[in-house]
């Protein structure tokens, strides 16, 4: 019963065993996988993985390391993806200062632009926030995201930041990096966030959680996440499972 909400099982390091892995999944009680589109290329990808696999949905979108790559026909391609019925998200989107393989006057452009064609699509929005929460934040207000509502995939923020957002109608998800021995601000973020606005993800095939960090990541462990959570919150595992669950059907409309 459990929903990883962020994969990228398009990623070539599943090409040798993509099938099996999968199947790995259903045995490790994976309920569901958002398998998110980063660009134009894995954004269809992802839909031809949710059109094989039944457990899997799909969403769509251009992260902003490739934002720059985008033109004024990006948005009207990216609906035309989004006609899908398996697709239940525009994203992942967002800013990343972390790296700037894109101008930071660009990531915004191109991440207002893609929240405003979420908001006519009427999907939420996976925003990826790397190093640029203050912008991140100024941004959600400007455009009024709680009229789209989304999520922040692999919470980086304060306990802080994770309220603020909630206020805006934003889900807050967990990936492996909770299970961390350094994962201090994070570990208090869960503890401030109400259940039933939080969600768990893998980002397979990175950011591998304890006790396999450092080999590829993969939707089965999620299962480690929510038992992380479910220990800091001092709650069964099965209760972690099961409310995240029903809060990422809610979120996607599943």
């Amino acid at each position: 019963m459990l929903f990883d909400t962020h994969a990228h099982l398009d990623d070539d390091r599943f090409d040798k065993d993509r099938d099996e892995v999968v199947n790995q999944c259903k045995l490790d009680g994976v309920e569901l996988i958002l398998n998110a589109g980063s660009n134009m290329e894995t954004s269809v990808k992802a839909i031809a993985l949710a059109k094989k696999y039944e457990l899997i949905y799909a969403a769509v979108g251009v992260h902003p390391h490739d934002a720059a790559e985008m033109d004024e026909e990006t948005a009207g391609v990216l609906a035309a993806l989004a006609e899908n019925k398996k697709v239940r998200a525009i994203g992942e989107i967002g800013l990343d200062y972390h790296y700037d393989f894109s101008p930071r006057d660009v990531q915004k452009k191109r991440f207002i632009e893609q929240v405003d064609l979420a908001r006519q699509l009427g999907l939420p929005v996976i925003i990826h926030d790397r190093e640029a929460h203050g912008d991140v934040i100024d941004i959600f207000k400007k455009i009024r995201i709680k009229e789209v509502g989304g999520v922040l995939h692999s919470f980086s923020g304060s306990a802080e930041m994770a309220l603020e957002c909630i206020k805006l109608g934003l889900y807050i998800s967990i990936s492996g990096p909770v299970t961390f021995n350094n994962a201090r601000k994070t570990v208090e973020a869960v503890k401030q966030v109400p259940m039933e606005m939080l969600l768990i993800e893998t980002d397979s095939p990175y950011l591998t959680p304890v006790p396999y960090r450092g080999k590829r990541n993969y939707p089965g462990y999620v299962r480690f996440v929510a038992e992380k959570i479910a220990e800091i919150k001092g709650l069964s595992y099965e209760e972690v499972a099961r409310q995240t669950l029903e809060n990422g059907k809610r979120l996607f409309g599943i």
